[in-house]
C-alpha cells in the first residue's frame, strides 16, 4: 500500500498521535466526498488510505487515535441527519412533556458525544485507555461559571469511558482543570492560544494529579492534553493593528512562524519538566509556497514530537492533496529564525502569547482569540437551540 501523508507524519515519532477533528458521526460522509472528487486513477488508492484512518470494520487498527468535537461540529453532525435527530427529539419531547429548552438542548448534544464515543471506543479498550478518546466541550457561554462547568464535566465524563471533557482555558476554566483532574476525569484544555495559558492548565492538572493522589484517586487511565489554537492566534486583527503602529511588516511566514514558536516553546517546557500534559495543534492552515511547492508549515514545523495533532476536512483534504510532496522530519525541537523572532518580540501581542508570563490569569478572558472564538463556538449552541425549539413548537 502507498502509505498516505497522515502515516509518514506518524513516523517522525512513535508517541505521536493524530485525531479526528469533527463528529465520528460524519466521518462517512467526508470520505464519501473525498473519493467522489478524486480522479478515477487514484480514486482506488485514496479508499485504501481513508480506510485506514478509521477502520470501520475493525475500530482498533484505526491510524486515528482519539477526536476532538466542538459544539459547531456536534451541531453539523445534526444537521447531516436531520430526519435521524429530528425523530430522536421529537421522541424525547413526547416522553419528557414538561422537559425545558436547555434541559433538551444538552440531552441532544450529549447523545451526539455518546455515539461518537461508542466508534472509538474500542480504540480505547484496545490501547487500556491510552487512546481512543473523544472530547466532549462545555457550553461555551458559561466559560466563566466554575460550579457549573464541573457539574456538566462530570455528566460528560460519565457518558462513556473515554469521554475526556474540553475545558475552557479561561480564569475560571483553569481551577476547574484542577478539580476535575483530582476526580480523575481526563480534559482537554481548549480555547487556549498563549504559553501563559499552557502553562496554567499544566500547573492546574499537576495541583490535580497531587490531590487525587492524596484521595487515593484512580489516575491509571486519566489523560490530559492542552490545545493550542495556531491559527486562531496568529488571524487575530490585534497582530495587525499592534504590528502597523510599530511600523512593522508582518508577512504570510511571519505570522506562521509566531504560531510555531509559541508551540515549540510550550512542547519544550512541557517535556523537560516532566508535566503529566500532552501538546495538541489545532486550527492549522495550509501553505506556503517555497520553489514552486504547496507546503504545509503549521504541520511540518512541528512534526518530530510527541503530540496530537487534531484534523478536521480542511487539513486532511490539503494534505492529501500535496502527498508526496510533502517532507516531514523532525523539526519540532529547531530555532525560530532570529529576525523573525526579533521582530515579533517588538510586538505586544506576540510577547503575551511567547512569554510564559505574558499574561495575568485575570487577563485569559479578555484575549482577544478568547473573545472571538467562545463566539463561534457559542453559535453552535445557539444553532441546535434554533432546531430542537422548533421541534418543541410543534409538540406543545
Amino acid at each position: 500500500m502507498i502509505e498516505s501523508p497522515v502515516e509518514r507524519l506518524m513516523k517522525t515519532h512513535s508517541d505521536m498521535e493524530i485525531w479526528w477533528d469533527s463528529s465520528p458521526l460524519v466521518y462517512d460522509q467526508w470520505t464519501q466526498k473525498m473519493l467522489n472528487s478524486c480522479a478515477p486513477a487514484r480514486k482506488p488508492i485514496l479508499e485504501e488510505q481513508l480506510a485506514h484512518l478509521y477502520n470501520f470494520k475493525t475500530p482498533s487498527k484505526s491510524l486515528f487515535r482519539g477526536c476532538t468535537t466542538n459544539p459547531p461540529l456536534s451541531w453539523q453532525a445534526v444537521q447531516s441527519n436531520f430526519e435521524f435527530w429530528g425523530k430522536w427529539v421529537d421522541e424525547l419531547i413526547q416522553s419528557k412533556p414538561a422537559i425545558e429548552l436547555h434541559e433538551l438542548v444538552w440531552s441532544v448534544y450529549k447523545e451526539v458525544v455518546k455515539r461518537g464515543a461508542e466508534m472509538y471506543l474500542p480504540i480505547y479498550e484496545a490501547s487500556n485507555g491510552r487512546f481512543g478518546w473523544i472530547s466532549g466541550q462545555l457550553d461555551p457561554r458559561l466559560f466563566t461559571e466554575a460550579d457549573q462547568m464541573v457539574h456538566d464535566a462530570e455528566e460528560l465524563s460519565a457518558l462513556s469511558p473515554n469521554v475526556m471533557v474540553k475545558v475552557p482555558a479561561s480564569m475560571q476554566g483553569i481551577e476547574v482543570v484542577k478539580i476535575l483532574t483530582s476526580k480523575g476525569i481526563s480534559t482537554n484544555t481548549t480555547v487556549c492560544f498563549t504559553l501563559p495559558q499552557i502553562m496554567a492548565s499544566a500547573n492546574a492538572a499537576m495541583d490535580g494529579i497531587k490531590i487525587a493522589e492524596k484521595n487515593k484517586v484512580d489516575l491509571s487511565k486519566w489523560r490530559a492534553v492542552i490545545t493550542m489554537m495556531m491559527g486562531r492566534l496568529i488571524e487575530q486583527e490585534t497582530l495587525d493593528i499592534q504590528a502597523e503602529r510599530k511600523n512593522i511588516k508582518l508577512s504570510w511566514q511571519d505570522k506562521h512562524w509566531f504560531g510555531i514558536a509559541v508551540f515549540r516553546r510550550a512542547y519544550r517546557i512541557l517535556t523537560e519538566n516532566g508535566y503529566a500534559s500532552k501538546m495538541l495543534a489545532c486550527s492549522m492552515r495550509p501553505g506556503p509556497v517555497v520553489a514552486g511547492k504547496n507546503r504545509f508549515w503549521d504541520v511540518q514545523k512541528i512534526a518530530g514530537g510527541d503530540i496530537v495533532y487534531t484534523c478536521p476536512p480542511y487539513v486532511l483534504e490539503p494534505l492529501f492533496e500535496m502527498g508526496d510532496d510533502l517532507i516531514f522530519e523532525s523539526e519540532i525541537k529547531k530555532h525560530i529564525p532570529a529576525e523573525v523572532l526579533e521582530k515579533l518580540m517588538k510586538i505586544p501581542y506576540c510577547i503575551q502569547a511567547y512569554d510564559p508570563n505574558g499574561l495575568a490569569l485575570e487577563q485569559f478572558n479578555d484575549h482577544p482569540s478568547t473573545v472571538s472564538t467562545v463566539e463561534t463556538f457559542s453559535k453552535g449552541f445557539a444553532g441546535l437551540e434554533e432546531f430542537i425549539g422548533k421541534r418543541m413548537a410543534v409538540h406543545h
